[in-house]
């Protein structure tokens, strides 16, 4: 029995020890180029809560990992086969209640730990910031790399490139589909303009559709990928969020904080 993780625990521990943060991972389950699985996302939410939990358990944390939630945003890939939608909105409302039965509980910090770009959960924060006895926090675990991020990886990552093919081929090698000579069954990850330079530099945002996009789903060059390089990467989220785990569960709950 890992003491961090709801999955694993009794209620004879539960009533016995009190948490002060849950961790709540959100992935995904959709398409990635032609060589990772459809639970990319998810299989990565859990790894990473499992590590950064760990390393608060460790520093003295009484934190709790839930369960992932193993399905996502997807509206931008209905063209795409079993890429399986759950509407913002919906996600939302689940998330909430999900939220509400750990203050409920009495633990009054979450942290949604967030392993895919359709969620975009920061509306749900202002929304819920003055309807809940407790305090809601977000992390996109991939921003948390953002400055070191070309000190392991040779290529960026929007989908299915370099840093996931890495994750994968660390935590599900068996997953990871090949070519009978033993190479990536991926495309390169190459992805099309629009025609509006706006877009293209970023001024204007859309949300992209995939099959337009991509022509198998990635976005991103897989092929410089590595278990070597994500152990690297998972080092350094444990470091960096189990820290702050770990400073978020010894935090009193006054007037001030988080200040």
């Amino acid at each position: 029995m890992r003491p961090y993780i709801l999955s694993e625990v009794t209620y004879a521990h539960t009533k016995a020890n009190n948490y002060e943060v849950a961790v709540l991972p959100l992935g995904a389950t959709e398409p990635h180029n032609l060589h990772l699985p459809y639970g990319t996302d998810m299989f990565e939410g859990t790894l990473v809560g499992e590590r950064i939990c760990a390393e608060a358990h460790r520093r003295g944390g009484k934190v709790v990992l839930l369960p992932t939630i193993p399905y996502g945003t997807e509206t931008n890939m209905h063209r795409l086969p079993l890429a399986i939608n759950v509407d913002p909105s919906t996600l939302f409302r689940f998330v909430t209640d999900i939220v509400r039965s750990c203050m409920h509980s009495g633990v009054r910090k979450v942290v949604l730990l967030n392993s895919h770009g359709g969620n975009d959960m920061k509306p749900l924060l202002r929304e819920l910031a003055d309807k809940l006895d407790g305090h809601l926090f977000l992390c996109n675990w991939y921003l948390v790399l953002k400055d070191i991020y070309g000190d392991i990886f040779e290529h960026p990552d929007d989908h299915a490139g370099e840093m996931e093919t890495s994750f994968i081929l660390a935590s599900h090698p068996h997953l990871v589909a090949r070519t009978a000579d033993g190479k990536l069954a991926a495309d390169d990850g190459a992805t099309a303009l629009t025609r509006f330079d706006a877009i293209n530099k970023g001024w204007v945002g859309i949300t992209r559709p995939w099959h337009l996009l991509t022509t198998n789903t990635g976005s991103g060059y897989p092929h410089a990928a590595s278990a070597e390089k994500a152990e690297k990467m998972l080092a350094v989220l444990a470091e960096r969020l189990g820290r702050f785990l770990a400073e978020l569960s010894a935090a009193p709950l006054d007037e001030r904080f988080p200040y």
